[in-house]
């Protein structure tokens, strides 16, 4: 099934992104957390892709078990930059083979390990080539408070349109700690007359270091409520991973009052932080699913 049909069915969405092991991680690992996942009946279950655009990563093969097993829809990462056509097309077959419906299209992080090749300089380029190829429903990225290459917002913003006049289906954002920059994003979409589904991503912080990382790279926001709480129980395993559901929470809680689309939960192959959060706002979902079903 289209994950784009989904949200003409539903209303909110709930997905989860898990991650591929590394070449020296066990694939085992991973089919346990996508059984703990699967018990959580989330909407769709998304599989990053690794860098350079390599099959080392099992993104296939872990999308496949997510929709054939466990019959929910995966959303299979797919990245450009460092592949060619021919890659591109394997990967796509690969991926119809296997009964896969749904790709994020994305352009993929410069790698300083990897050669750039020249048939894809941006998503927008991947997605017209997957809708002149192929039948996927596709999803992009997008980046509330601007992605960190950008010139500025506007630019920003230019290449999401851009993403969408190819053939975009819905969006998923950036992670993002303060919704204030969601909201404003999202106005700035209806301006502009774009009316296809966005879904907020949402990261539970549950490792101080790992969030550090990762807002390093994509240079989120962080708030001093956020920053807070962080550093209070950052030497507690348990006490942080309490107090970053509550603010996990806390920020889609105040989502799903304000009718977002969906929640995209990164939570980084732990099955502990996803139940936590499901059990914590399941009787939210319930009411929102009676009403707007």
């Amino acid at each position: 099934m289209f994950i784009k049909d989904k949200f003409i069915n539903k209303k909110p969405i709930i997905s989860f992104e898990i991650f591929p092991p590394k070449k020296t991680g066990s694939i085992k690992k991973i089919y346990k957390t996508i059984e703990e996942l699967a018990v959580l009946t989330p909407d769709y279950i998304s599989v990053t892709y690794g860098a350079g655009g390599s099959e080392h990563d099992k993104t296939t093969e872990i999308a496949s078990i997510i929709k054939n097993k466990y019959n929910i829809e995966s959303l299979a990462h797919l990245t450009c930059i460092n592949s060619n056509k021919k890659d591109i097309y394997n990967t796509l077959n690969n991926l119809k083979n296997e009964n896969i419906e749904n790709i994020l299209a994305l352009r993929g992080d410069i790698h300083p390990d990897y050669k750039l090749k020249k048939d894809f300089n941006h998503a927008s380029d991947l997605i017209e080539y997957i809708k002149e190829n192929f039948n996927f429903c596709i999803g992009s990225a997008v980046y509330p408070e601007g992605h960190l290459e950008a010139l500025n917002k506007s630019m920003d913003l230019f290449y999401t349109q851009e993403k969408i006049n190819k053939g975009t289906d819905f969006l998923i954002s950036q992670l993002f700690f303060k919704n204030k920059f969601f909201y404003e994003y999202q106005e700035k979409l209806k301006n502009r007359n774009i009316k296809i589904p966005l879904q907020a991503g949402i990261m539970p912080v549950v490792n101080k270091k790992q969030v550090e990382k990762i807002v390093s790279l994509c240079g989120t926001y962080m708030p001093e409520k956020f920053i807070k709480v962080m550093n209070k129980y950052e030497n507690n395993k348990e006490a942080l991973l309490d107090a970053g559901v509550t603010y996990a929470c806390d920020q889609i809680i105040d989502l799903l009052s304000s009718d977002v689309d969906g929640i995209h939960l990164y939570v980084m192959n732990n099955p502990i932080t996803a139940r936590k959060i499901v059990e914590r706002i399941k009787n939210i979902l319930k009411y929102l699913g009676e009403n707007n079903g």
